[in-house]
């Protein structure tokens, strides 16, 4: 007697495919994350914050993307995709109204800053592992097995540069430029607070008794494959877009007076460009056996960072353009080649958490601005030779992980 194991029918006829209504959801909260970043300028000509204060800004952001990258993953785990990432579109809601009212003074900033950390890290930590979820049979049975690190991917560099492009534009030309670009965002985005409670749960321990400082436990972050190689180059994906397309416009506010937030638009318009168009070509550079895809991220990036000193050094504008488009070419690769890293050693009970993991330790580049100022500050150094301090540590980075380039590979 014979028995045959068939596969289930799947579940979303190919025109409804899931993962779309969450590739939406994931670009309205990505736009939330970097509207602000064309606007530091805005900030100091009209409220005359100072530079180490518009780059203590972006160090607030960071200070709620840690914790929802470290929590969020473990909370959807327990609790289900569903109510986490709808808490993280509702954030993304409360971050554009606080920050609609930063005029009255520092203190909705940060709070709207800390919310959109909050957003983000939500957004990309749940949002990566539901993607991976809903991008495989039997939701998606035509996807390959990098569909989900691909399109989460691009969900996140086309909303962030959404969201920076309309910033920046209303902010330079448009009417109530502190206002108007988040009162955008909280339109675009409301519907889709809805929109998210229907997309198919997929968290196979959802609703499963268990204490939750259990699962905040990601074992395989100790896996050397993961110690030695992600979190070598992790920090340097949004170290290159914090400098190549937050601290330059800064540097350079002599060379473009009277149009620096239309430049700044320029600059993270051109590095997210660059992140998205590279993303079909970074999942060909990356291996299975070897740690190719974020050795070429980082070494992009850093060779980014080289320029953008470079271009601070001249007061180049033109070569800052071309600084952005290397450092988002590197933050691209060294997202999808991170993220598959991450999926090939995570187990489907650790998928979210290590995901989580992987983003905290990547955001922990997007403070470089704001320590680099407080250097600055505090010994009077220029900012190219911190920015060359910053090539070197890139370059000893490349180094230890061709140290472990096909060591410690995952089963």
């Amino acid at each position: 007697m014979s028995a045959t194991l068939t596969l289930p029918e799947p579940i979303a006829p190919p025109r409804t495919r899931p993962w779309r209504t969450l590739f939406a959801v994931m670009f309205t909260t990505s736009w939330a994350g970097n509207q602000f970043s064309p606007l530091l300028l805005l900030y100091q000509e009209r409220q005359h914050y100072s530079t180490a204060a518009v780059n203590g800004f972006l160090g607030v952001y960071v200070c709620g993307l840690v914790p929802a990258f470290l929590l969020s993953g473990a909370l959807s785990d327990r609790y289900g995709r569903r109510p986490v990432m709808f808490a993280g579109v509702l954030a993304a809601v409360a971050a554009s109204t606080a920050l609609a009212f930063g005029e009255s003074g520092p203190l909705m900033i940060c709070l709207g800053r800390f919310l959109a950390g909050i957003t983000v890290g939500t957004a990309t930590c749940v949002g990566t592992a539901w993607m991976k979820e809903l991008s495989q049979w039997p939701h998606d049975p035509a996807a390959d097995t990098g569909a989900g690190a691909r399109r989460a991917t691009l969900s996140f560099s086309l909303g962030s540069l959404a969201g920076a492009g309309v910033a920046g534009l209303i902010a330079q030309w448009g009417p109530w430029p502190e206002q108007l670009p988040f009162l955008v965002h909280v339109a675009l985005t409301l519907p889709f607070a809805w929109l998210v409670l229907r997309a198919p749960e997929t968290a196979t321990m959802a609703g499963v008794p268990g204490p939750l400082r259990s699962r905040l436990r990601v074992r395989a972050a100790g896996h050397r494959r993961f110690t030695r190689v992600v979190l070598v180059g992790g920090p340097w994906v949004f170290a290159a877009s914090a400098i190549g397309y937050g601290y330059l416009p800064v540097l350079l506010k002599d060379a473009t007076a009277g149009w620096g937030i239309a430049y700044a638009t320029l600059l993270t318009s051109v590095a997210l460009a660059g992140s998205a168009a590279v993303q079909p070509l970074a999942k060909r550079i990356d291996q299975r056996d070897s740690a190719r895809g974020v050795l070429a991220g980082v070494v992009t990036i850093v060779a980014g960072v080289a320029l953008v000193a470079a271009s601070a050094h001249w007061q180049s504008w033109p070569l800052g353009v071309a600084a952005a488009v290397l450092v988002g070419a590197g933050m691209g690769i060294g997202m999808v080649s991170g993220l598959l890293e991450v999926q090939r050693i995570a187990g489907p009970a650790d998928l979210a958490g290590l995901t989580g993991v992987f983003y905290a330790v990547s955001y922990l580049g997007f403070a470089s601005p704001a320590l680099l100022a407080a250097v600055a500050a505090a010994t009077g150094a220029p900012a190219t030779a911190l920015l060359l301090g910053v090539v070197a540590v890139g370059a000893v980075c490349a180094l230890a992980v061709v140290r472990s380039y096909r060591r410690h590979l995952p089963h």
